[in-house]
């Protein structure tokens, strides 16, 4: 493939094409080590900073490269971006005949056969799911894709969706009698014809995993897969490369097998009974619990009044559901696809009950109305590795964060793997080419508590006022945990009131995550105060975000399950866990939740860390070092200065 340099030229394609492009230093080199990993059939791990202009980076040597190239991204909002605007942009400028397909994973279509089978028995929970059903069928009978993502009449969480789309267990496969005019299909035909193919880290593992028809035949085939936003992979793949039910999957199965029993084997009572009975096993299950949400180790739940004889009864009911099941499942293709389920979850939960396997963490989690039983690999290295021997092609991983320090990948590298790789990984790191000096100050607050003082979070609302009231709004809070979160919004709102700030303060969970960002843009002088949702993907360029406060380093909590096994497993091994697992997995959120600030090279603002160790421990200059060049301060002084010389906000509504 040829040098992409001239494609990003003062008077190349991408200039002539695009108003206002102007390449930088950084972007065409990045593009041309990723030339060269294609080239090579090479891995290649890059670092390139915000601002960087990774996107067309990666995109112009996917495009000229001649071969089959899968991206896959961190989330559905940058896949339908890169799809709908980013790729056809480049396509244009190159004028290269690439043809593009966009593939998710099923329950992002809408399913013919659940969409007339639940509308026609009209069973909804309230006025509002029923409206939504019928613009949802109203959708399906125009769409080229079903791709939900275009049914903006719908809420993206509605109910209604439910009964809409198919999952994994439900699809009737090639049994069902709407295949021909699959959307699920369809886009996995786009997709085996396509040059390029958009997919999400999710569905790449969920496929690659499971051999589900989608990416376990489109990799064979092709000659480069791209990465973005890899800092998630490992987290990713660690949901994937294990096991886990959930009373949600258990609850979906007897209600999918009462309604394929009410339409092809009406008389047989005791399956309807059995129905019911599978679902208060489940609910007793839950119950187990009460009200509070919970990550546990397997013995720590085992430890719970009846955990244990719910598990076992939750077995045994499957057991019995399975036994009149059977008896029934060869009067419909869907009755046959729900016993198939009951055999799976059957056998999952067996082995989640039996585990003698020393390599998997079981662990409990609860959530507000399921629970689910998890059996997580203790490290993914091997398993990962596994997907990158074999056919020769280029891996490309890129984040605006993988490195701890200034170049250090050893982390990242070991945990997918790649450290064993031969040849081993190319890297690289490209920083931001944003005047951080100039455009930002980093506060880190003088006088602050050990953050388990018992008044810290308190003392973090004292620290974040003065700044908000100076930026006139355009803040992010964003904490480490929700008990946090919810104390210093309370604290704030308090705050602003007693000074005659009017400032709109929103709070996470007031809204989906679309709506709340939407209404911080619109307002102009809004604050939000958040969680770990926030500290990532996120993206407020220009006047509406001046201010980002960190309460603490995000460190996983000590107690979490999955960590403790990780970290029990590394010091048997002779490892420190906090300096070659906790440290590198915190500097790159930190790095993170530090990138919502600056955006383009005219955003202006100030990123207070409130957290003492970042300057008084010897692991907090690694986090101190790893962080964007800005200026530095202690003194609140210099952090009001600068936000009271930035322009006024616009006006809110």
């Amino acid at each position: 493939m040829s040098d992409p340099t001239p494609i990003f030229a003062a008077d190349g394609p991408l200039a002539v094409a695009i108003p206002g492009f102007r390449a930088r230093p950084q972007q065409i080199e990045m593009a041309q080590k990723i030339a060269e990993a294609i080239k090579a059939n090479r891995i290649l791990v890059a670092e390139a900073g915000t601002g960087t202009g990774k996107t067309f980076a990666y995109l112009v040597p996917a495009l000229l490269a001649g071969g089959k190239v899968i991206i896959s991204t961190g989330t559905k909002t940058l896949q339908d971006q890169l799809f709908n605007r980013d790729l056809p942009t480049v396509r244009a400028a190159l004028k290269v005949p690439v043809s593009i397909a966009l593939l998710k994973g099923r329950a992002n279509y809408v399913c013919h056969y659940h969409l007339e089978r639940n509308a026609r028995d009209g069973r909804f929970l309230t006025a509002q799911d029923a409206a939504d059903l019928r613009a949802i069928t109203r959708f399906a009978q125009v769409t080229q894709t079903g791709d939900k993502a275009e049914c903006t009449d719908v809420r993206e969480d509605s109910m209604a969706w439910i009964a809409a789309t198919s999952t994994r267990d439900n699809c009737l496969g090639q049994d069902c009698p709407f295949k021909e005019e699959c959307f699920v299909m369809q886009a996995r035909r786009n997709a085996m014809e396509a040059d390029v193919v958009v997919v999400n880290h999710h569905l790449f593992f969920a496929d690659v995993m499971l051999r589900d028809e989608g990416m376990g035949e489109l990799l064979p085939a092709c000659n480069a897969v791209i990465f973005d936003e890899a800092h998630q992979l490992p987290e990713t793949a660690s949901l994937f490369f294990g096991d886990s039910v959930s009373t949600a999957q258990v609850l979906e199965l007897a209600r999918d097998t009462r309604s394929e029993t009410v339409s092809a084997a009406r008389d047989c009572v005791p399956m309807i009974d059995q129905t019911r009975n599978l679902e208060k096993a489940a609910r007793d299950l839950r119950l187990v619990f009460g009200t509070e949400s919970a990550r546990l180790s397997a013995a720590q739940a085992s430890e719970r009044e009846n955990f244990d004889a719910q598990v076992e009864a939750l077995e045994k009911t499957l057991g019995e559901f399975h036994a009149v099941l059977d008896t029934q499942a060869e009067r419909s293709e869907g009755l046959a696809n729900c016993l198939r389920r009951t055999e799976e979850m059957a056998e999952r939960l067996a082995r989640w009950r039996n585990s003698a396997e020393t390599d998997l963490i079981r662990w409990v989690e609860v959530f507000t109305q399921s629970l689910a039983l998890n059996a997580t690999p203790l490290h993914v290295s091997d398993v990962f590795k596994r997907q990158l021997d074999g056919h020769p092609r280029a891996w490309v991983f890129t984040s605006a964060t993988l490195a701890v320090g200034k170049a250090d990948f050893g982390h990242y590298c070991r945990e997918l793997g790649l450290a064993w790789m031969d040849p081993p990984p190319m890297t690289a790191v490209w920083g931001s080419p944003f005047d951080y000096a100039e455009q930002a100050l980093l506060y880190a607050p003088a006088g602050m508590p050990d953050p388990n003082a018992p008044d810290y979070t308190e003392r973090v609302a004292k620290v974040a006022l003065p700044l908000i009231r100076a930026a006139r709004g355009r803040a992010f809070v964003l904490c480490t945990s929700l008990r946090a979160m919810r104390r210093i919004h309370e604290l704030i709102v308090d705050g602003l009131q007693q000074s005659g700030d009017a400032l709109p303060v929103l709070l996470q969970g007031e809204g989906s995550r679309t709506e709340l960002l939407e209404r911080f843009r619109r307002l102009g002088n809004a604050v939000l105060v958040a969680s770990q949702s926030f500290w990532e993907g996120v993206d407020v360029p220009g006047d509406a975000l001046s201010l980002v406060v960190i309460d603490k380093l995000p460190f996983a909590p000590p107690d979490d399950p999955v960590l403790a096994a990780r970290v029990e497993h590394m010091q048997k091994q002779g490892l420190s866990p906090f300096i070659h697992h906790q440290l590198p997995r915190t500097v790159i959120n930190m790095k993170q939740g530090a990138g919502r600030l600056i955006r383009t090279e005219r955003d202006r603002g100030v990123l207070c860390i409130c957290d003492p160790r970042m300057i008084e421990k010897s692991y907090g200059k690694v986090v101190w070092r790893s962080l964007p060049p800005m200026r530095r301060t202690r003194a609140e002084d210099d952090a009001v200065a600068f936000l009271q010389t930035l322009p006024p906000p616009r006006r809110g509504d």
